[in-house]
Order: structure tokens, then C-alpha cells, then sequence
């Protein structure tokens, strides 16, 4: 099927699909780097010894790193089997 719809499409469509496919790796990226990012400033926040209603912060930059993760790996997934099926208009 995915064959078929390679074949009919012209040049300009097939540019335009591999440049939404990248697009899709691209934000799936960011995503991990947005939850890395909240996980090091989490252990950060775990290695101050002098305040410890700053660990309180820690547990909440993980939680969001896990959320971030979460929900780039969802997007991620939803987009490429929209992709696959070739579904462009509800995106």
C-alpha cells in the first residue's frame, strides 16, 4: 500500500512527506532534550545539601522529564502511523 502511494505521488508531495517525516524525528528529539535537560537540573537540585525544601523542586523536574518523555514518544508514535496510513489532514 505505502508502495502504490510512493508511485502516485509527484515530486513535490514525496519532498514534502520525507520533509514532514524529519520534521517529526526533529520534534521527537527536542522532546528527549527538554526531559534530559529537567533531569539534570533535577539531580542538581538533589546535590544541594543546604536546602532541603529545594529537594521538593528535584522531585517535581523529574516528574516533569518523565511527563516530557512520555509525551514526545506518544506524539512521536500518533504522527507516524498518521503518516503511514497516509492521513495528512488531521494531524
Amino acid at each position: 500500500m505505502e508502495n502504490d502511494l510512493e508511485n502516485e505521488l509527484i515530486i513535490r508531495d514525496y519532498l514534502a512527506r520525507q520533509r514532514t517525516t524529519l520534521s517529526n524525528d526533529r520534534t521527537l528529539l527536542s522532546f528527549i532534550r527538554t526531559s534530559l535537560y529537567f533531569m539534570v537540573s533535577g539531580t542538581a537540585l538533589f546535590e544541594v545539601k543546604q536546602l532541603d525544601h529545594v529537594r521538593q523542586l528535584g522531585y517535581l523536574a523529574f516528574g516533569l522529564s518523565l511527563v516530557f518523555l512520555i509525551v514526545g514518544i506518544v506524539n512521536y508514535l500518533r504522527i507516524r502511523k498518521k503518516l503511514k496510513k497516509g492521513n495528512y489532514l488531521k494531524m
